[in-house]
């Protein structure tokens, strides 16, 4: 009787004490998961509010939320009564394992983060770097897409960009241009100055400030070399240098 007794009690025990741990297992989870898309949904907002980018608020908020859901998985398990410490041991070696295989990845990924942060440029931009020159058709999380001025596509992994030099052909709407402009000696170089200096104040993409120059680059025996040195819009100066040239032809 008195054995009954014991092992009843000690069933009585256990009972309040799992039930205990359940209930509160129970609890860290329905509040973790509210948690996890209340955090997530409000940090979405003030991201977009900030204006960042839109690839990056999601990536951001993907990573937040299943961030929150692993640590409440993990506070679940572990108040249920399983051993959490060798899991979390595998879990950092999976993810040391990871990181050190994906590096250029994370160096790409850090890289569109400081892209996005510091905006040394923007969509709609024409950018020189890494050899190619293009208008930036989209800033991605790993590489920044540009389209070329023949239509080609080049994806530039967005670490070099962060770390090269990166030259923004569009952040000022006005851009000093510079060619040069070859005569014969049989040619009055005098008439010649005031016929160039003449078609540039006639041009109506040549910006009057600051005022044009004009200079002699080089002498030679086949001729003289005038340097002249325009400002335009920053879309402008093809155009205006060929009227220019044809002007003078």
């Amino acid at each position: 009787m008195k054995n009954k007794e014991y092992y009843i009690k000690i069933l009585s025990e256990y009972v309040i004490k799992y039930s205990t741990n359940i209930i509160t297992a129970a609890i860290i989870l329905i509040v973790g998961l509210w948690l996890s898309k209340f955090i997530t949904r409000n940090l979405k907002k003030i991201l977009l509010h900030r204006k960042v980018e839109l690839t990056l608020v999601e990536f951001l908020e993907d990573l937040t939320y299943w961030t929150i859901r692993g640590l409440v998985f993990i506070a679940v398990i572990s108040k249920l009564g399983v051993e959490t410490s060798s899991f979390v041991a595998i879990l950092g070696a999976a993810g040391l394992a990871v990181g050190l295989s994906l590096q250029g990845s994370l160096a790409n990924f850090a890289g569109g983060i400081l892209i996005v942060l510091f905006k040394p440029f923007k969509v709609g931009d024409k950018i020189e770097s890494q050899g190619e020159i293009g208008k930036v058709d989209d800033i991605q999380i790993f590489s920044t897409k540009i389209i070329t001025a023949n239509n080609h596509v080049v994806y530039i992994p967005n670490g070099l960009l962060s770390n090269g030099k990166i030259k923004n052909l569009s952040q000022k709407n006005t851009t000093r241009n510079d060619f040069e402009i070859t005569i014969t000696h049989e040619n009055n170089s005098s008439e010649i100055k005031s016929k160039i200096e003449k078609t540039i104040n006639g041009n109506h993409l040549i910006l009057k400030n600051p005022n044009p120059e004009i200079y002699i680059s080089n002498y030679s025996e086949t001729g003289v070399t005038y340097l002249v040195r325009v400002w335009t819009e920053s879309g402008d100066f093809m155009e205006a240098k060929s009227e220019i040239l044809e002007s003078l032809h």
